[in-house]
């Protein structure tokens, strides 16, 4: 009877931990979409659809940005580009992304940067369209691209 009674009481201070755990496990952040598509106009560089992809972590977020539509000119080593995306917020305002993070490209490959790191506070929602994309490789070519119509599928909301 005395090992019953153990087991039942091991049982339940597992149960209990393990509901302690829930409740009190940090509560994960999201952004609503995860990606969205806008199609962005780079002048002279080019133009045409571009994937933006977004994390969020408390009130840290980063934005990816991957596009065919611009190729590298130059053989570009990894993390040597300054990127600045500056996103548009709902209710007025803009929120900027920056960062040096791309991976290496041949000359002729598409376009990656990110991840751009960012500040959010709850309830925003950024838009590309109205905001501006800055890249600038070996100190003096500047690329920059503008959203020619609002992202889809909808603005990042940030949780």
């Amino acid at each position: 009877m005395r090992g019953k009674r153990f087991g039942t009481g091991v049982s339940l201070a597992a149960g209990a931990l393990a509901v302690c755990g829930l409740v009190f496990a940090p509560s994960a952040a999201a952004v609503a979409p995860g990606s969205a598509t806008v199609n962005a106009d780079c002048g002279s560089w080019g133009g045409g659809d571009a994937t933006l992809t977004a994390t969020q972590s408390g009130t840290s977020a980063t934005i990816t940005i991957n596009t065919t539509a611009v190729t590298a000119p130059l053989s570009i080593s990894k993390d040597s580009l300054v990127s600045e995306l500056t996103m548009v917020k709902a209710g007025g305002g803009t929120s900027v992304f920056k960062g040096t993070k791309n991976p290496a490209m041949s000359t002729g490959d598409a376009l990656e940067v990110g991840p751009l790191s960012g500040t959010v506070a709850s309830g925003d929602s950024l838009e590309a369209f109205g905001g501006t994309l800055k890249v600038t490789a070996f100190g003096f070519i500047t690329i920059t691209c503008t959203a020619t119509a609002p992202q889809a599928p909808g603005p990042f909301v940030f949780d």
